[in-house]
């Protein structure tokens, strides 16, 4: 039986509406972790250093779907709580299509500056020429990169979760099929343009078949068609949206803040190290990221409809299935730590051994994790950007920044290690400030 976002959530309801966004997240983080793994392994550490280098650049311009995904969910699943349907696809519609039109605008400039890029952030000699190479390939396809990432989330609004899945697979699949064929198979000097093929053609499959679905008509209940410009709801979107992108900007702007500090520190080998720490972190971190997408519609529909001990149910269960499934994560990620470590750099024992004993503090981050993630997005789904925003800019931009450029002069590359650790923790505790705060003003 199909589950509404009108439904009670039981923990067992609650669960399986959202499994499908988990897996989705988990899948997307995957494919990207097999990317980085045939880069590593078939091209060498300075092609995979610089995949890591440009990739929290194109995070960083493609987050403007995200944006609008999570951002306009809420509007969108809100305003189908008050019972207007039509409005609600009328929203719908303009945020897919201000969204795809700035993805395009972003590629252009993207093009246009690639190679300053590269080298502001430390990029030179063949490494830099392999940023560019890579670059321009995945810039190509980015308007549709940006759909993809607005889709994750309207398909959970649309009561279609499933469906977001099942694009996610069909477009990893093809990313791990075509790595297979071209990195394996092309010539040493065309492999790394081979895997940013098969990352663009991926992101472009992600991108066009969710369109071409919401475009005929289907059985969700959203589908395109036409829309008049709504400044107002633009805005809002933006605004309700601006934590995860502010989440996604700073966290990869804090990703370059990395690179800079690991290339000082530890030079190539740091940055391959933390490469694989991101792969693999990407994988847990996606089960948060993929929960808090999955519960949004369901949060914005019941505050849209008033109904305020739904919404305290849902807040209690979600808080207490962030806190388990965190320590089981912290458990997998100390026993995995080596075996993971080989699989990606086991070319290289010193490359191992830095990347083992850096991911086991990294790893510390994991219990505490999911609650900031999960709190920004429970007040973008209230329609509170402005505190999800705080949210994410505290836990970023401000305490990561900040440990990531400090805690190196102290303790060496093990503070570069332990920073994600301490920005997590002073994360959770300004959420649940938040949270205890904004409780009478949502009734929660």
């Amino acid at each position: 039986m199909t589950i509404q976002l009108s439904d009670h959530f039981t923990y067992g309801k609650l669960i399986k509406f959202t499994i499908p966004s988990i897996a989705m997240m988990i899948f997307t983080s995957i494919y990207s972790v097999v990317d980085g793994l045939f880069v590593s392994n078939f091209v060498g550490k300075t092609a995979f250093s610089a995949v890591n280098l440009m990739m929290p650049i194109f995070m960083i311009i493609a987050t403007v779907g995200f944006m609008f995904g999570t951002g306009g969910t809420a509007i969108v699943a809100n305003t189908l709580g008050t019972g207007d349907k039509e409005k609600a696809n009328r929203h719908f519609s303009l945020f897919v299509y201000v969204a795809f039109a700035l993805g395009v605008l972003f590629a252009i400039l993207g093009l246009a500056f690639i190679r300053p890029i590269a080298t502001l952030i430390g990029a030179k000699g063949q490494l830099l020429e392999y940023c560019v190479d890579y670059g321009r390939i995945i810039l190509t396809v980015l308007p549709f990169f940006v759909l993809e990432l607005l889709f994750q989330s309207f398909f959970v609004a649309a009561e279609k979760p499933h469906l977001g899945l099942l694009v996610t697979g069909v477009a990893g699949v093809t990313n791990m099929v075509l790595d297979a064929v071209l990195v394996i198979l092309l010539p040493q000097q065309y492999k790394l343009a081979g895997a940013a093929v098969a990352t663009a053609f991926s992101q472009f499959l992600g991108g066009v078949i969710p369109l071409v679905y919401f475009l005929r008509k289907n059985i969700s209940i959203l589908r395109l068609g036409k829309t008049s410009f709504d400044g107002r709801a633009i805005v809002k979107a933006c605004t309700n949206g601006s934590s995860e992108f502010m989440s996604n900007v700073s966290m990869n702007v804090v990703g370059m803040l990395y690179n800079i500090q690991l290339l000082h520190y530890a030079g190539e080998n740091g940055v391959a190290a933390y490469g694989v720490m991101m792969y693999v972190s990407m994988i847990f971190s996606a089960a948060f990221i993929g929960y808090s997408i999955g519960s949004a519609p369901v949060i914005s529909y019941h505050d849209g409809a008033k109904n305020t001990d739904e919404l305290k149910g849902l807040l209690k269960k979600s808080l207490r299935l962030l806190g388990v499934s965190g320590f089981a994560m912290l458990l997998a990620a100390q026993l995995l730590a080596v075996p993971l470590a080989k699989i990606f750099v086991g070319y290289d024992q010193q490359l191992v051994n830095l990347t083992v004993s850096g991911f086991r503090v990294f790893a510390l981050a994991f219990p505490f994790m999911g609650f900031a993630i999960f709190g920004s997005g429970f007040f973008t789904a209230l329609n509170d950007g402005l505190t999800s925003a705080l949210i994410s800019f505290l836990r970023t931009l401000v305490f990561e920044a900040s440990a990531v450029l400090l805690l190196p002069l102290i303790f060496g590359i093990d503070g570069i290690w332990a920073s994600i650790v301490v920005a997590e923790v002073m994360a959770v505790v300004f959420t649940a400030i938040f949270l205890i705060a904004k409780r009478k003003k949502y009734h929660y």
